[in-house]
């Protein structure tokens, strides 16, 4: 599955006003309750939140992909959110995210959930790839660089 099948271009944040990690899940949580009827914010929040206790999704690189499952997720949602400016993820390589993706999947998605998590870190192990997404100057010029870069894959 590719990433362009589940990410639109409405679900693209590309100036986050976040400045804390928790800000981040939060705004990105409020997307997916927006542009998904039946996934609240609170909940999924939650379930980030838990998540980000076991270990920060800040994989590095300025990248950080927090993830979950919701019972009443019933397909792979995806929002993708941008910092300019950075925030503190706690990630492996100590230094600010500023590239987050989101993925939600329903309960029983395993395989697909951690393909989709794979996917996505192959596309972005590349610098010029990393830094055309920090440049992008809108939400449809970054979907267009996801696209393209989806479909090498």
């Amino acid at each position: 599955m590719k990433i362009i099948a589940i990410l639109r271009p409405d679900d693209i944040i590309p100036a986050l006003a976040a400045a804390t990690k928790d800000e981040v899940l939060a705004e990105l949580a409020a997307r997916v309750e927006e542009h998904h009827p039946g996934l609240k914010r609170q909940e999924l929040l939650q379930i980030l939140q838990e998540r980000e206790r076991l270990g920060s999704t800040g994989i590095g690189d300025g990248i950080a992909i927090p993830h979950g499952k919701l019972r009443e997720a019933r397909e792979l949602v995806m929002v993708f959110g941008r910092s300019r400016t950075g925030v503190d993820f706690s990630a492996l390589d100590g230094r600010p995210a500023h590239l987050f993706f989101l993925l939600v999947a329903p309960d029983d998605a395993i395989g697909i959930h951690l393909k989709m998590l794979a996917r996505i870190s192959r596309i972005l192990k590349d610098p010029a790839v990393r830094k055309a997404l920090l440049e992008a100057p809108d939400a449809a010029a970054i979907h267009a660089i996801i696209r393209e870069q989806d479909s090498r894959y």
